[in-house]
């Protein structure tokens, strides 16, 4: 079994392990008390550092260029606040992919309204528009509105 078949297994069996498992295998890989923040948080931070552990960790050199990029902060040990989110919901880099004729169209959600093919629009049924050419509700069009039925 090669190493890459290793991490990979090891990786895909996380959210199946139990809690009391996955917070001694933190104790063992962070050599220090698991934090108490639910299953999803410890699966997502032990997949990171069994992969971090078997093919090396962010070099000095990139380090330095983040920080650069930060402004020159250190970075503070504390979780960073959610991105800011659109009426709808949405957070800001959330992908929405539409069928439309034939054609895939992915639209990417910013802070400020919404981008697609490096066109930018103010709302989702601005989008919706310029894909068919005709008014709809932007959350209709990309399935994000549910139908009276549904409810």
């Amino acid at each position: 079994m090669t190493e890459n078949e290793s991490v990979l297994r090891q990786v895909t069996t996380l959210p199946e392990m139990t809690m009391s498992d996955l917070k001694a295998m933190w104790r063992d890989l962070f050599d220090q008390e698991p934090p108490h923040h639910g299953k999803h948080y410890l699966v997502r931070k032990l997949a990171y550092r069994i992969q971090e552990l078997a093919f090396g960790g962010i070099n000095k050199a990139t380090e330095k260029r983040l920080d650069a990029l930060a402004g020159g902060k250190k970075p503070q040990n504390k979780v960073s606040p959610q991105p800011k989110r659109q009426g709808n919901g949405l957070s800001p880099g959330t992908k929405l992919v539409r069928e439309w004729k034939g054609n895939e169209y992915v639209v990417t959600v910013l802070e400020d309204g919404f981008e697609l093919l490096g066109q930018k629009y103010r709302s989702l049924s601005g989008v919706a528009k310029g894909i068919t050419g005709t008014h709809w509700s932007g959350n209709a069009f990309f399935g994000l509105k549910k139908s009276e039925k549904k409810k």
